[in-house]
């Protein structure tokens, strides 16, 4: 049958007109991807091509209150492998391995893996050296990405306070593990386009992100400070060889730690090769133990807050012991201390008339003042495995138990809560809350992110009861058993403490935890340090012997940390037959060489210079020196030097 040419004409219509309805719908469609979904697919076709090596950001530094690099980083590279780029992954093998000290067959297992990119365990964190060693092998699909470690630039210094971090630069204990999150920053990356096969595609140019690095932060420790703390410390373990020590230095009148130290101790950066208990242990916080004389301020300060005494007004007879419930309780000294005052008792640390405050206050009154101070509960400082303490439950305490706690023994305390306690006894009755951590700051804009401030919990006592204190406490050093913590030209007050240490329920015989804690200026605290020894070797186990002396030589430097003046208006000191004579400075400047001569002055001179007359000294005059000690004298012939 023939077919009309009008019906032709209609059919290829109809195909043109569908043909050019499909063409238009394929061009929309095309047009769509290209220009609307064209970017999203090109970065997820990019997405598949891309190779990432990552770059670790800068883990922020812990620093000191003035700005010294407690912890700190070293860069340290790493070795990724892209196996797919490895074209010869047997050669390959054997000479990473050669460099990176590890077997054929581990190095050929990572070249070989079926992933993207692999990070090389034994090429973790290596040594530039090593890195170039690497390079040097000039093989195709193995890189060098930038990473760092953690490095503790004092070593075993404050080494339970910062903690240390893995190897993955996370923290894992002590303030790097507490502040992890705003220490460690955000990862960078450089990232590389390969096809399919896994070959570089080098037409299209590298991608880098950089790392965001972590914040810095800055403590309320004084490296000085700390410094001094540390050397005392090894100069206690060279003398006694003690079980434990244990010190912390605040100011009072802030809760700022200023140095905090314990031993044994740890290298933060060898940390897997040491005993877990040691490092876990930060003992400042974590210890608890009965606390001795040390815990006597506390019966004191409740006593003269209640006006239960008055300590130069009335007496006590000290017969050696005292019978409190059918017990006998015995002072420190034998046949004891016979009459005295009230000051005096403090001053000997004698245990009965300690009983005799504590049963003027009652059971209810002396342990409402004692969980004011702060025991029995943990003080609040920022730091991990801080415990709380022991204390007598009230419905169990009987004459006895209130006898034995007014003196410090049957209750358990750590160290921290008798720093925070005491500061608040000393500083015009207010107990702060201790903290290490000061402030975090950006490192790129300097910006402070936080800030700490004191925090005040309560106010205990008032400023009369806390002045009364700082007195009695001051002559504990000059007149009574804290004398070997004397400084000279400055104000230091504190107490004594010697803790019989108990095991499986009873007291060990001839081991003891003696300790010491003081401050100074007497008048206004800047500092308070407590050292405490665990059973020293080789000498008598008394806080007064053995823990005094450290407390001394730390407050006395630290002094001079602080910028505190020597001054003259201080307690005298009531000598002992084994005290060293003491020699004030004359004002040499101005005298000639002649007039020296005829000086009776017990102190020797080394000079220097080729004039006559004396034109500066050193110390200046007025310091006070044991006899025999060093001065130095410079001569001239022109006017005395002003050192103004």
């Amino acid at each position: 049958m023939r077919v009309s040419n009008v019906t032709v004409r209609k059919r290829l219509m109809t195909v043109l007109l569908v043909g050019i309805f499909i063409f238009f719908v394929i061009d929309m469609r095309l047009g769509y991807v290209q220009f609307l979904l064209g970017d999203d697919l090109t970065e997820k076709a990019k997405g598949l091509w891309s190779r990432n090596i990552p770059f670790e950001p800068k883990r922020g530094e812990i620093i000191d209150r003035n700005g010294v690099a407690l912890a700190t980083n070293i860069s340290s590279p790493t070795v990724y492998v892209v196996p797919r780029q490895i074209k010869n992954p047997g050669e390959a093998a054997e000479k990473l391995a050669s460099v990176l000290n590890m077997s054929t067959e581990k190095a050929y297992e990572y070249l070989t893996k079926k992933t993207s990119s692999v990070k090389i365990p034994e090429g973790r964190k290596i040594s530039h050296e090593k890195a170039k060693e690497v390079r040097a092998l000039e093989i195709e699909g193995v890189y060098i990405g930038e990473d760092s470690k953690r490095h503790y630039p004092f070593g075993n210094y404050l080494s339970h306070v910062l903690g240390f971090a893995g190897i993955d630069n996370q923290g894992l204990m002590g303030l790097e593990l507490s502040y992890d999150k705003e220490l460690s920053g955000e990862e960078g990356s450089v990232k590389f386009y390969a096809n399919a096969k896994g070959e570089r595609m080098n037409d299209m140019a590298d991608d880098y992100e950089p790392p965001i690095d972590g914040l810095d932060l800055k403590l309320t420790i004084d490296s000085k400070i700390q410094t001094i703390m540390e050397r005392e410390f090894d100069n206690a373990v060279a003398t006694y060889q003690p079980d434990g020590l244990i010190g912390i230095a605040m100011n009072p009148n802030t809760g700022e730690i200023l140095a905090m130290s314990s031993r044994p101790s740890f290298d933060p950066a060898d940390f897997r090769h040491v005993d877990p208990d040691i490092y876990n242990r930060n003992l400042p916080i974590w210890s608890s133990y009965e606390p001795g004389s040390t815990f006597k301020i506390i019966t004191l300060a409740a006593a003269l807050e209640e006006g239960k005494v008055n300590l130069e007004k009335e007496n006590f007879n000290d017969p050696g012991f005292v019978k409190v419930g059918g017990a006998r309780l015995r002072c420190w000294k034998s046949g004891g201390h016979g009459a005295q005052s009230f000051l005096e008792v403090v001053q000997n640390s004698c245990n009965p008339g300690f009983v005799e405050l504590g049963e003027r206050l009652g059971k209810n009154t002396l342990f409402k003042y004692i969980k004011g101070f702060g025991f029995g509960q943990k003080t609040g400082i920022d730091l991990q495995g801080e415990a709380k303490g022991i204390l007598f439950n009230l419905d169990r305490v009987g004459p006895v138990e209130q006898a034995t706690t007014a003196f410090g023994q049957g209750v358990s305390v750590t160290p921290m809560q008798q720093v925070a306690a005491v500061s608040a006894a000393i500083n015009g009755g207010t107990l702060y809350t201790p903290y290490v951590a000061k402030e975090l700051i950006d490192p790129r804009t300097g910006e402070v992110v936080m800030k700490k401030e004191p925090k005040a919990k309560r106010q205990v006592i008032s400023e009369e009861t806390s002045k009364q204190i700082r007195y009695a406490l001051e002559t504990v050093v000059a007149h009574g058993s804290g004398g070997n913590a004397f400084v000279d030209g400055y104000r230091v007050g504190g107490k004594t403490g010697t803790a019989q240490k108990a095991q499986n329920g009873r007291y060990l015989e001839n081991n003891h935890i003696v300790s010491f804690i003081g401050f100074a200026p007497a008048d206004h605290p800047e500092i308070v340090v407590y050292v405490a020894v665990d059973n020293p070797k080789g000498t008598v186990q008394f806080g007064g012997v053995v823990a005094a002396p450290i407390v001394g030589n730390i407050i006395a430097d630290s002094m001079r940390v602080l910028k505190v003046e020597p001054r003259k208006e201080q307690v005298e000191k009531e000598l002992k037959w084994d005290d060293p004579v003491m020699v004030e400075v004359p004002d040499l400047v101005g005298i000639t060489k002649k007039e020296i001569r005829e000086l009776m002055v017990n102190l020797k001179i080394d000079s220097s210079g080729e004039g006559e007359v004396v034109v500066k000294q050193t110390p200046k005059p007025g310091v006070k020196l044991k006899e025999g000690s060093m001065i130095r004298l410079y001569f001239g012939d022109s006017q005395p030097i002003n050192e103004e």
